[in-house]
């Protein structure tokens, strides 16, 4: 019995499998409807069930600046570290870097119902390589810049990604690469929360500051020769600059030269190519970071494959 291509669609429809694997079932089952169902519920939809209530907290991020320079930073979820070294796995991860470059996207949701590269939704992709691969895969977050000048940073396959944009006056994008990559590379290395002080919200300051100075108090409390109220609020703000220069971007020590910060570096690469250089905005995403990591019993799994015997 010959089938068509809305058949493979409505068959996805009531399946949720992905289309290729549609195409097979319905080839398999000569066209039957009702016997591709049966086929996709014993070979694919079953296992991908099984497999999407998994613990997926390895796998990679991946970032990438794009011929027409938007930017992209992407973190896909797998079981094991092991996927993140598997061609398939990163050839899908890429792609949907790819989608979201080019559809600029909402939100992850809005990514799972736009077109993919290789046929059907994203979301029909991700179902497909979570058979193909074995493991429970998901697309957890990604960031999209346009406009300006971006540059990537990937470190050790997968395991950080960066994205760093800038806005430059009288100075080429080429000029400025090498720069982006140090400060992406800063951004990785030392984990900034924030691009500027004036980007620390003052929920968190109030915080910090309540922190430091109770701190301060129980210091001066135990110190030979109390200090009065002033003096404490001053080492109090003095210790507000060590965080800001702690966890503020542009505040740190430059890695490759900490005798500057990473803005009085940006206004010396900008005085010597003649014109002006602005940090906007930076992404810093590293891989399953606050996510619930899969602990393996390797005594369950042996009573498991044992069918329990002693």
């Amino acid at each position: 019995m010959a089938f068509t291509a809305a058949d493979v669609k409505a068959l996805r429809e009531m399946t949720g499998v992905g289309m290729m694997d549609c195409k097979k079932a319905l080839t398999e089952s000569n066209g039957d409807m009702e016997a591709a169902v049966v086929y996709l519920r014993e070979k694919g939809l079953a296992a991908a069930e099984k497999k999407a209530g998994r613990i997926a907290a390895e796998g990679m991020v991946y970032a990438n600046v794009y011929p027409n320079g938007v930017g992209v930073v992407v973190e896909v979820n797998s079981e094991t570290d092991f996927v993140a070294k598997n061609e398939t796995f990163q050839k899908f991860v890429a792609d949907v870097a790819s989608v979201i470059a080019e559809k600029n996207p909402a939100d992850v949701d809005a990514l799972m119902e736009l077109s993919f590269p290789e046929g059907g939704t994203v979301a029909d992709a991700q179902r497909d390589k979570v058979l193909v691969i074995g493991e429970n895969i998901k697309i957890r977050r990604f960031v999209r810049y346009e406009g300006g000048v971006n540059v990537s940073y990937i470190h050790a396959g997968g395991k950080v990604g960066v994205l760093v944009g800038m806005e430059l006056e009288g100075i080429s994008a080429d000029a400025v690469q090498e720069l982006g990559r140090d400060i992406a590379m800063q951004a990785c290395a030392m984990s900034p929360h924030f691009l500027s002080r004036a980007d620390v919200d003052q929920a968190t300051l109030d915080k910090e500051r309540e922190i430091l100075l109770v701190q301060a108090k129980e210091e001066n409390k135990n110190s030979a020769k109390p200090k009065p109220d002033a003096i404490i609020e001053k080492m109090v703000e003095g210790r507000m600059s060590k965080y800001y220069a702690e966890n503020c971007l542009l505040e740190q020590g430059f890695v490759k030269d900490d005798k500057l910060t990473v803005a009085k570096h940006v206004e010396a690469v900008a005085k010597e190519l003649g014109g002006k250089i602005t940090v906007t905005k930076f992404e810093r995403m590293e891989r399953g970071d606050g996510l619930e990591k899969r602990e393996d019993d390797l005594a369950a799994e042996v009573a498991k494959l044992t069918g329990g015997a002693n």
